[in-house]
């Protein structure tokens, strides 16, 4: 099947079947621009196989079509294979070139040498690029006087032709640029390029003026005097522009500054130290202006790149100058009132207005001082106490103050500082005062004494000790070593009686003139083990104070004894008669123990304190008439006047009125312990096998006593310790 193409009335192919006669055989066609999209550009006449165009091709949405011819028979079978039909739409121009971008910008340095790239303008063409359709120029059609760029017709590169851009004459140009296809004979589109020239230093600041003139007043800083204007045609805000001053001459002593202002670009005079009207009224400055870029070498010098600026001072009143600030001196610790401390002298710098200074306190935290109003003299007013808390490490501070009579006044201030020296008022002090070391020489390390001086150095240590010169005996038993320069070591020479020895040191320290005191020192001496430490058993000897030998003790001991021995058998005949006198009392009725009173009111006597009264007297009142009244066994004997013999009962019924009346008359006797406790009688019955309530009291024994913390209470009651402790 053969495909033929013809081009006209809208015919492009015709499609002819060898297999069977014309008439015979059905021609159809399928694919895009047929059956597919896009739908119905295509059609074919189904009995002569002519294919025809019914739509208006555009390459640039489809460049070609392929389709495929079917040829069947009138039954609809297929005579031969389908045939490929391939419809290719040939490009005609008929699309601008157009541009990528509406404006292309570029930068570039003003002063830039001929050649130098600036940007590149780009476009496209959606014609064939095959075809000369899409062939591209670019062309600058518009650019201003002079010719300073070109472009490339191919590329679209837009460089420099020539020199002369000075962006302080134009900044930005703004060119007109156009392509065309066809190779520059077709269709055509136009863009513009903005080119922005980059400031460069190529113009140097300038003084506006020659001769700047100020004004600034004298004893005042940090405050401006005046303005430097400059002029610079480089872009504003930027390194090239900004201006930066010094003073080249006329102010030997720094009195003045320059800074910037970074908004105005101008020059800002200030003071930075007081002036002085009196020793200088007028400067003259010779100032300087530059960038902070290096400028440029080809550019011009400046015509004002220094000016003139003349300040005049302004006089004021000034604050009066000490010619010694701070002040220090110095002065003895208690120094009496009215002493002189020192001086402070003032003066006023203002010489050219008469002017009268004064002087006060402003700051004495202890109110130690007083000042002289006209002359300025400082001397104590009492005596600062050592212990004051503005002492501080030996220095005491004060402020005093010096003013005109102008108004309003000048007011100077200073500073005095004094140091308290140190004197040597206070002798050291033995410690410890008292100790012991071992009767043999050879045994401990003997004692180490001390010493403290309420003194500050160097009235202190180093302390010297010594035996005391007015008992020459104490050199031959005792020897004194140095251990450092505040502590000694007593030992004894030979052996000694042990017991309390009473020494005698003096003591001076190293102060100028030295302090010196005889001051009294207990060594007691006693039998050492051999670990260099008084045994227990010496502990009698250590009895701090009272001297007591072991010789005076056991003799002390003995007498003790004796008085007791001899004693005892007085109180027991004592107590047989006690007792003969109480049987008598109870005329034989002893032996009733149905009915009792058990005293529970005793402090003493324990278990055996059992002495009772028969109630069966109560019941029988007439008996004891002539009886004279029992002794009370609460009291001490013979102490207490009797009480009066009182009317005994008439009935049982009245000896609840007898018992209370008796009970009041022991309550207020005020020669009976307790004094305040009343005295209570119970009934018993016929006894009781639970004991007295004594018992309570008496049930801790001597052995559950600890004696172990007499030794705490020193060496006095160590022997107590000794004595009544466990073995």
């Amino acid at each position: 099947m053969d495909a033929a193409l013809l081009v006209a009335l809208g015919l492009l192919a015709q499609i002819k079947s060898d297999k069977q006669p014309l008439g015979s055989v059905l021609y159809s066609i399928q694919g895009p621009g047929v059956d597919e999209e896009p739908q119905g550009v295509f059609s074919i006449d189904k009995f002569t196989g002519k294919v025809f165009l019914n739509a208006m091709l555009d390459r640039e949405q489809t460049d070609r079509f392929r389709l495929r011819a079917f040829a069947l028979d009138l039954g609809g079978a297929t005579l031969e294979e389908p045939t490929d039909l391939e419809i290719v739409v040939v490009d005609q121009n008929d699309n601008r070139p157009v541009f990528r971008q509406e404006a292309f910008s570029g930068r570039v340095l003003e002063g830039a040498a001929p050649g130098t790239s600036v940007t590149r303008a780009e476009a496209t063409d959606a014609d064939d690029p095959e075809t000369d359709n899409a062939a591209l120029r670019y062309s600058i059609l518009e650019q201003g006087s002079p010719q300073l760029f070109s472009i490339d017709e191919h590329t679209g590169d837009i460089r420099t032709v020539q020199v002369g851009l000075d962006r302080e004459v134009v900044a930005v140009y703004n060119l007109t640029l156009q392509v065309a296809d066809m190779s520059g004979d077709g269709l055509t589109a136009t863009a513009s390029a903005i080119i922005t020239l980059e400031d460069v230093n190529d113009n140097a600041p300038g003084f506006t003026r020659d001769e700047f003139f100020m004004e600034a007043t004298e004893a005042v800083s940090g405050v401006d005097v005046g303005r430097l204007q400059v002029e610079d045609r480089d872009l504003p805000g930027s390194p090239n522009w900004a201006a930066t001053f010094t003073i080249l001459e006329g102010d030997p002593r720094g009195h003045f500054a320059i800074r910037t202002d970074p908004k105005t670009n101008e020059g800002v005079l200030s003071v930075v130290k007081p002036l002085d009207y009196e020793s200088h009224e007028r400067y003259e400055l010779t100032v300087a202006v530059q960038n902070e870029a290096p400028l440029q070498a080809a550019a011009p010098r400046p015509e004002r790149g220094q000016a003139r600026v003349c300040v005049q001072v302004r006089d004021a009143n000034e604050a009066p100058v000490f010619r010694e600030n701070p002040l220090r001196a110095s002065l003895p610790e208690g120094a009496p009132p009215g002493t002189p401390v020192a001086t402070f002298s003032a003066h006023d710098p203002d010489t050219q207005q008469l002017q009268r200074l004064s002087y006060s306190k402003d700051y004495d935290p202890d109110d130690w001082l007083q000042v002289d109003r006209a002359t300025g003299q400082v001397q104590t007013q009492r005596v600062l106490s050592p212990a004051s808390p503005f002492l501080k490490d030996g220095w005491y501070r004060a402020i005093v103050l010096a003013y005109d009579d102008a108004s309003p006044p000048s007011t100077a201030t200073g500073t005095l500082s004094i140091e308290i020296l140190e004197v040597n008022d206070h002798a050291p002090e033995l410690s410890p005062p008292s100790g012991s070391v071992c009767s043999k020489p050879d045994q401990g390390s003997g004692l180490l004494l001390g010493a403290t001086d309420a003194d500050l150095p160097p009235h202190g240590a180093p302390f010297h000790f010594q035996l005391s010169p007015h008992v020459p005996e104490l050199t031959r038993n005792w020897s004194v070593t140095q251990v450092n320069i505040s502590h000694v070591r007593l030992r004894l020479r030979h052996q000694v009686q042990e017991g309390l020895h009473r020494l005698s040191l003096l003591l001076r320290d190293s102060g100028q003139p030295p302090q010196q005191r005889e001051q009294p020192l207990n060594v007691t001496v006693c039998r050492c083990g051999p670990d260099g430490a008084c045994l227990p058993g010496a502990a009698a000897q250590r009895a701090g104070g009272i001297g007591v030998t072991l010789g005076a003790l056991v003799i002390v001991l003995a007498s003790i004894t004796l008085l007791l021995l001899l004693a005892l058998p007085v109180a027991l005949i004592t107590r047989s008669r006690q007792q003969s006198r109480d049987k008598g009392f109870l005329y034989g009725l002893q032996d009733d123990l149905r009915d009792n009173i058990l005293n529970y009111d005793e402090q003493g006597g324990g278990e055996e304190d059992q002495d009772t009264y028969d109630i069966n007297q109560l019941r029988h009142p007439t008996e004891l008439v002539a009886l004279r009244a029992p002794l009370r066994r609460d009291a001490p004997f013979g102490r207490v006047r009797p009480q009066p013999p009182r009317m005994l009962p008439a009935s049982p019924s009245d000896i609840a009125d007898f018992i209370n009346d008796g009970l009041e008359v022991a309550d207020s006797d005020p020669s009976v312990p307790p004094y305040d406790t009343a005295l209570i009688y119970d009934y018993e019955g016929v006894g009781s096998a639970a004991g007295t309530l004594s018992s309570i009291l008496s049930s801790l024994s001597d052995e559950d006593q600890d004696y172990s913390c007499l030794r705490d209470w020193g060496p006095r009651f160590a022997r107590l310790a000794d004595l009544y402790g466990p073995p």
